[in-house]
């Protein structure tokens, strides 16, 4: 759950985890415990600290003043990376795919916490190897490093380049997308076998046999029918 530490600059952090150490000595136990957390803005930046204590809050606390000091600004693309990105750390390997507007963060818990205090909205994630969130986290950080803006490849190779995939995708996917907080996204209407369901009597169509009898009315029916024939003298 995010927490915010400070309201002036909007700075909000996540708990990835609490790992609690211990030491035998002559009397017995001595416990520590040592915290992993991330800091960022939702805005385009984000850190990462890492506290030890011999209590669970003043852990979080070291760690959030060192992640706070160690915030850095990432490219974006909108609410979404601007390309695919891979990285390695230790035994973890993370791969992070840029998404169209409405998708959501499909990740796990490390790796959500890093790309939700950045601003990502929009991403695909996957992880190979250890699961270790120490590492998983360290991963995503290498990960992040390497993204580029087109305007940055351009100024650096001095010429001009087309629009990218991601930027045609977020522009598409803008057009279906509330822009007022109040109205919901435009939801996608399905019309496949709309003509097969309307003549098997779907909703709206006629019904097969023609309109269905009760006992009732067969029951007067047939009499009417013998009603209507002439007595024998």
């Amino acid at each position: 759950m995010a927490e915010l530490i400070d309201e002036s600059s909007s700075i909000e952090s996540t708990t990835v985890g609490v790992y609690r150490t211990s030491s035998t000595v002559k009397g017995g136990r001595r416990f520590s415990f040592s915290a992993l957390v991330v800091v960022g803005d939702r805005n385009g930046k984000v850190g990462l600290g890492y506290g030890k204590a011999n209590q669970v809050p003043q852990g979080i606390e070291k760690a959030q003043k060192e992640a706070k000091r160690k915030m850095r600004a990432f490219p974006l693309q909108g609410k979404t990376i601007p390309h695919e990105v891979s990285a390695k750390f230790g035994a973890s390997k993370v791969r992070l795919v840029p998404a169209s507007p409405g998708t959501g963060v499909i990740a796990g818990a490390p790796v959500r916490a890093v790309l939700e205090m950045l601003g990502v909205q929009d991403c695909l994630t996957k992880c190979y190897g250890s699961s270790n969130p120490k590492n998983v986290v360290k991963a995503v950080f290498d990960a992040l490093d390497q993204l580029r803006v087109r305007g940055k490849v351009e100024t650096l190779r001095g010429l001009s380049l087309e629009e990218t995939t991601v930027e045609e995708a977020v522009r598409r996917g803008m057009a279906f997308m509330p822009q007022k907080g109040g109205e919901k996204a435009q939801a996608p209407v399905n019309t496949v076998g709309e003509e097969q369901r309307g003549g098997r009597g779907g909703r709206g169509g006629p019904r097969r046999g023609g309109p269905r009898r009760g006992r009732g009315d067969e029951a007067g029916a047939a009499g009417g029918a013998g009603g209507g024939e002439a007595a024998p003298a």
